[in-house]
């Protein structure tokens, strides 16, 4: 058994669950992990965690919070080096064999100084470790907002990358890429089409999605994560936050529309449901999630801001091409990924891909 200790990104409930995943599968081992905000609730109920501030996005009206999401940031790293000293004494108290990160700021610094080996497992390094062919019009938010997992939550010597779409990795990185890690309670489902949509926006869903909705669909509308909980408007019912209740609706849904949420699109496409995707303009992960998505014939992006039934009638009539693309993918990677973490953890090196293993997709 090894000692493994886990820094998670606290926003957002998909870095935990991952951790959560990875974590029980593992059990062998004994997991300590870093954490705050949203991953506490998610992680704390199974194993110890230790509550360290992280750095986040705030979202504002559909969109970043530039003030508040710097007003968040400045604290943890103006007092970076006394939050780095609170983790080397969890490393001295813990005795750790490894570490990993989830775009966690101040493990893997600490593992540096322990001298410590320390795994990147993320799906956001897919941006600064892959080479990308994008559109014009993401090349500027592509070198920005690339700064964040490039510097803040710079790649460690080795990396797994978890994505539904591989990309070639650049060369000289230790890198891996391989299928997303899914939820027991997710492979539990058996997807059926009882032709309502499920919708589901993290981050402060746009006003003006409901006026759509009931314009372009006749189908009942389950739309989780809006500001409203409770009631009906139409066709468009108001759902509280349930995990249970989500997945049961996922799975008898003929499509999703979310953001650009990787954790959820995969779990979507693994159940074989065609995705509308709506990115966070200023989220360049949630666009290069929806750009590989239309690419790969899984579905259909649209800005949020400028939805029409035109749009929805455009991917309706694509439903069985989606369908088609999707049968044909690989949506679980969690016997490959535990695999490659449970070597790691022994060993303290990730494997080197092999030509064959890295074309896994």
């Amino acid at each position: 058994m090894a000692r493994v200790l886990y820094g998670i990104h606290g926003t957002g409930h998909g870095h935990a669950m991952r951790g959560l995943t990875i974590a029980r599968r593992l059990a062998g081992h004994d997991f300590l992990f870093v954490a705050s905000d949203d991953a506490t609730g998610v992680l704390a109920p199974e194993f110890p965690l230790r509550v360290l501030p992280n750095l986040g996005t705030v979202f504002k009206n559909y969109k970043v919070d530039l003030g508040a999401t710097l007003a968040r940031a400045l604290p943890p790293l103006w007092n970076r080096k006394r939050h780095v000293r609170r983790v080397l004494d969890i490393i001295e108290e813990f005795k750790p064999d490894v570490c990993m990160t989830d775009l966690e700021y101040f493990v893997p610094r600490a593992a540096e100084q322990a001298g410590l080996p320390c795994l990147t497992l993320d799906h956001q390094h897919i941006i600064t470790c892959c080479r990308h062919n994008l559109p014009p019009d993401m090349w500027v938010d592509a070198f920005v907002q690339g700064i964040t997992p490039r510097l803040l939550f710079r790649p460690t010597d080795d990396n797994l990358i978890i994505s539904f779409y591989a990309p070639p990795v650049l060369p000289g990185r230790r890198v891996r890429v391989a299928p997303p890690i899914l939820r027991e309670s997710v492979l539990a489902l058996s997807p059926r089409d009882d032709g309502h949509i499920v919708v589901y926006q993290s981050n402060s869903t746009h006003d003006n999605l409901v006026e759509f909705l009931q314009k372009a669909t006749e189908r009942e509308v389950y739309v989780f994560g809006f500001h409203r909980e409770r009631g009906r408007e139409g066709n468009v019912v108001f759902m509280e936050k349930s995990e249970e209740g989500f997945l049961r609706l996922l799975e008898g849904c003929s499509y999703v529309i979310q953001g650009g949420s990787h954790t959820l699109m995969s779990e979507a496409l693994f159940l074989g449901k065609p995705v509308l995707s709506l990115p966070l303009g200023a989220m360049v992960e949630q666009r290069f999630n929806a750009l590989y998505l239309e690419r790969l014939n899984y579905g259909l992006k649209a800005d949020i801001t400028a939805l029409t039934p035109a749009v929805l009638k455009l991917f309706e009539s694509r439903l069985p091409a989606y369908k088609a693309a999707i049968a044909k993918g690989v949506f679980c990677g969690n016997d490959l990924v535990f695999g490659l973490v449970d070597d790691f953890v022994k060993t303290g090196v990730l494997p080197v891909a092999t030509e064959k293993t890295a074309a896994v997709q």
